[in-house]
């Protein structure tokens, strides 16, 4: 399924019936009066937050959404029926904003949330509503009134535990691939990854984490370079964030400051969220070279960066372990048994 965060759409709610005009005709009753029933409400339009769904693609293929009218008025008192409601089904984590895409309507971050859009045009009276002491016979009655209409915004922001950021073909994606069984495009070129992705990592029985992978982030991404501004929509709702930097490039201090100023740029709340800054790829390099890259690195930050390497897997675990521990979970680590004392069972015995 292509992925899509932003859609366009048109919503009409249903205009309300017309009222009737109509006068009871019964055998051996002279004067009936009016019986003219009122029209039907038009039918509202909704949007509700299902799970299932993790892009807005649907919205591409339909983007009108008319709400039926209200039902006619009639004789013999009888009222119209309510319109049909219109649904629009989004995923958790969708952001509803007007045509200018800057007056939010609402962000819908839990399942089964429903927020009104447009509400249908009230039903008309019909002539039996008109009945006064002096006029016993009104032969007038109301139309509905019209339904509502407007353009809409739809943006989606992905909703994770954590979040990986970095400078393009850093190995987000051969990160996110190692740690969970999301299948990325991996390729050595930059800007591989097009779209965010998603994947559960499993560190034990109670120790479950979404992670969301994102495109590279590039200068000026919190101005929209790049469309860094919405890639770095999909990251503003994790918790911890890991920021991956490729040692094999000549200025990891660089690449660091750059990320953290477009963090800073794009929203200050997200840029004070816990990090965890790891040098990744080094299975690239000799471990001398990896040293002097993590000196250059403390240049422009004073942390111990973790040792990571994607591809073989080295530093993997520990990496997914420490996000676990600054989301406050307890990882079940995977522990080494003790050597056995048993000389039968001892390295280097043989029955020879």
């Amino acid at each position: 399924m292509k992925f899509l965060d932003q859609a366009k759409v048109f919503i009409r709610s249903g205009d309300g019936g017309a009222g009737a005009v109509s006068f009871r005709r019964e055998k051996f009753i002279e004067y009936g009066g009016p019986d003219g029933g009122d029209g039907g409400r038009g039918g509202d339009v909704w949007a509700v937050a299902v799970e299932g769904l993790n892009t807005l693609i649907d919205f591409r293929y339909q983007q009108h959404f008319k709400a039926k009218k209200g039902g006619h008025g009639m004789g013999r008192n009888r009222f119209g029926a309510k319109g049909d409601d219109s649904i629009l089904l989004v995923p958790v984590g969708t952001q509803i904003y007007e045509e200018d895409q800057e007056t939010m309507i609402a962000d819908l971050t839990q399942e089964g949330q429903k927020v009104l859009l447009a509400q249908g045009g009230n039903g008309g009276w019909g002539n039996l509503r008109f009945k006064t002491s002096t006029n016993q016979a009104p032969a007038r009655s109301n139309p509905g009134a019209p339904g509502e209409e407007r353009w809409l915004w739809l943006r989606l922001k992905l909703i994770a535990d954590a979040g990986l950021v970095g400078l393009p073909n850093a190995g987000k994606s051969t990160f996110l691939a190692a740690a969970t069984a999301a299948h990325p495009k991996i390729a050595d070129y930059p800007f591989t990854t097009l779209h965010p992705g998603l994947g559960v990592v499993d560190l034990g029985t109670s120790t479950r984490f979404v992670l969301a992978d994102i495109p590279g982030l590039i200068e000026g991404a919190a101005e929209g370079a790049g469309l860094g501004h919405r890639f770095l929509g999909h990251v503003e709702r994790c918790k911890v964030l890991l920021h991956l930097i490729d040692c094999t490039q000549d200025d990891p201090a660089g690449a660091y400051k750059t990320i953290r100023n477009e963090l800073r740029a794009y929203d200050p709340e997200l840029a004070a969220r816990p990090e965890i800054v790891a040098l990744n790829k080094i299975d690239a390099l000799t471990p001398e070279l990896v040293k002097e890259q993590m000196k250059l690195l403390k240049k422009a930050y004073k942390g111990k960066p973790l040792l990571i390497s994607g591809v073989s897997g080295e530093g993997v675990k520990p990496a997914l372990y420490a996000i676990a521990e600054k989301l406050g979970l307890n990882a079940d680590r995977e522990e080494t048994p003790p050597p056995s004392d048993d000389p039968d069972t001892a390295e280097g015995w043989s029955p020879l």
